[in-house]
């Protein structure tokens, strides 16, 4: 990347602010916001696989998903993260009620996330597909060259210094939030959520038969219609909002063959949220 003698003047004061100001100073966040990045994987797609919506079905849900994946490493390189699912949904209840704090939470959702995703990683194994721990996150580009994807837990590595919510213990970054990390980090092609309903709606379609399906919505949008009940994390939502280079991402039914397929394409199946306004 080629930087012009007007940007090189602004590095210059970038690195001036950095050395006398303070990090949260005005002007030092203006410059910064500034800088070039380097995108590290364009071309590349992260998949989110619900742990309650896929992975707690068993071989009915999860095989035909793991079919569809190897055959997509022929023409897209993937990233695959896996969501905790009911195990952790049960695992924050007792530990809730035991009175343990956010963080340690947040510690027993990744070790649920962690085993989902070694289960996928199995099942993947054939085809010569990693499992790659955050803390191993650097041998990523080298499994990508290798074999064209690699499977990860989709917890953010927070762990005991995951932020503490307004209300109540529970952590509010979870696996939603960590795949959308992932890509957005990376600046990634592509982040597409994996589910077991066919996208957004204003209810939960499988307790309301009233529910009205939305097949596109801004994040502003969706806040502000105050749905008790939503498809994704309200705290990737807001990561969403703020991003820099994934700006929408798309949430699909993986219980219908050959979704994951045709949003992969480009194609608009199930539901895209978007980050709305300029960037």
């Amino acid at each position: 990347m080629s930087v012009s003698a007007s940007g090189s003047a602004e590095l210059a004061d970038l690195a001036a602010l950095l050395s006398d100001r303070s990090l949260d100073d005005a002007a030092l966040a203006a410059l910064s916001d500034e800088a070039p990045e380097t995108p590290v994987l364009p071309d590349v797609s992260v998949i989110k696989v619900g742990g309650q919506s896929l992975m707690d079905r068993g071989r009915a849900a999860v095989l035909p998903l793991v079919d569809e994946i190897v055959a997509a490493t022929g023409s897209h390189r993937l990233l695959i993260g896996t969501g905790g699912g009911t195990r952790a949904r049960h695992a924050y209840a007792l530990a809730a009620e035991l009175g343990l704090p956010t963080g340690v939470l947040s510690e027993i959702g990744s070790a649920v996330a962690g085993q989902n995703a070694t289960m996928l990683g199995y099942l993947l194994a054939r085809h010569g597909i990693p499992v790659v721990e955050a803390n191993a996150f650097g041998t990523l580009p080298l499994r990508l060259a290798e074999v064209g994807a690699a499977v990860f837990p989709g917890m953010p590595p927070f762990g005991l210094w995951q932020r503490v919510p307004h209300e109540g213990v529970i952590p509010p970054y979870r696996t939603d939030a960590g795949c959308f990390l992932v890509a957005e980090t990376y600046a990634c092609q592509q982040m597409i959520f994996v589910k077991d309903e066919d996208g957004l709606y204003t209810a939960n379609p499988k307790t309301d038969p009233a529910a009205t399906f939305i097949p596109e919505i801004t994040v502003d949008e969706l806040l502000a219609r105050g749905l008790p009940d939503l498809v994704l994390e309200r705290g990737m939502l807001e990561l969403l909002r703020d991003a820099r280079h994934v700006r929408s991402v798309q949430v699909v039914n993986g219980l219908v063959p050959g979704n994951l397929t045709r949003a992969l394409a480009g194609e608009h199946v199930g539901t895209i949220i978007s980050a709305g306004g300029p960037q």
